[in-house]
C-alpha cells in the first residue's frame, strides 16, 4: 500500500500500540470488533481510532467492525514490518548488550547484523551469540552488508561525528539512546531520540501532581 506523505506523526506513534493490541485480541480468540469496544480497550475515542485508520483506507464495515486478523496484518504492513531493514547496534556496554540481548528486532520491523564497540576489552566478545566488532571496522562492514539503521548506544559527545560518518555510508536511520539530540541536516535521515530519562521525569510529575491533589 502507498503510504499517504501528509499522515502526522501523531498517528504514525499511535500505530504500534494498534499492533500490540490487537496482537492481544487474536491471542484472546477476538475475531471481530468495533471502533467503540476498541476504544474502551486502548483509551482512545471511537472517533480517533476511525480517523487512524480511515489515513491507511479504514479497513472496517459499518454494522460490523473490523475483522481483527485481517486489521493486525494490515498495520503489519503498514509499519514494514513483513519486510525487515538491516540494523546495527554501536556500544555494547550494558545498554547496549540489554538491548541486543532482549529487543525482539525481528518482531519490530528490523534484523540485527551487526555489533560494535570501542573497547578493546570488549570487542571479539559475543552477544547472544553475534560477535563484537571494532568501530574501526565499520566503513567495510557498512560497505558490505549496506545496514539501513543504526542503534547508538555511546557518549553524549561521540553521537553526532558517528552519526555523521554512519550517513556517509549510507545509513539512513537512527535509534539514538546517546542523549545528544541528534538534529543532522539532511531531510531522508530519520531520527528517533530516546530519553528514558525524561520518561521517568514524566512520571514524577504526575506522580507528584495525583499526591499533591490526595
Amino acid at each position: 500500500m502507498a503510504k499517504n506523505e501528509n499522515i502526522s506523526i501523531s498517528v504514525i506513534r499511535r500505530l504500534p500500540r494498534y499492533y500490540r493490541f490487537l496482537s492481544e485480541l487474536i491471542q484472546q480468540g477476538t475475531d471481530h470488533i468495533s471502533s467503540r469496544e476498541l476504544s474502551k480497550i486502548m483509551g482512545l475515542t471511537a472517533s480517533q481510532i476511525r480517523q487512524d485508520l480511515n489515513c491507511f483506507g479504514g479497513f472496517g464495515q459499518q454494522g460490523y467492525g473490523y475483522h481483527v486478523e485481517s486489521l493486525f496484518r494490515e498495520i503489519s504492513k503498514i509499519l514494514g514490518l513483513d519486510h525487515p531493514l538491516k540494523a546495527i547496534l554501536i556500544g555494547t556496554g550494558n545498554l547496549g548488550r540489554a538491548i541486543a540481548l532482549h529487543m525482539e528486532f525481528e518482531t519490530k520491523g528490523f534484523t540485527l547484523i551487526g555489533l560494535f564497540d570501542r573497547n578493546p576489552e570488549i570487542i571479539g566478545k559475543k552477544i547472544g551469540g553475534m560477535q563484537i566488532y571494532d568501530t574501526e571496522e565499520l566503513d567495510e562492514f557498512c560497505q558490505r552488508q549496506r545496514p539501513h539503521a543504526a542503534v547508538l548506544c555511546i557518549p553524549k559527545e561521540s553521537a553526532e561525528s558517528l552519526a555523521e560518518r554512519l550517513i556517509g555510508l549510507g545509513v539512513k536511520a537512527f535509534w539514538n539512546f546517546s542523549h545528544y539530540d541528534l538534529a543532522i541536516g539532511h531531510e531522508d535521515i530519520i531520527v528517533e531520540n530516546v530519553h528514558m530519562g525524561d520518561s521517568l521525569m514524566t512520571l514524577s510529575y504526575r506522580v507528584h501532581d495525583v499526591i499533591e491533589k490526595e
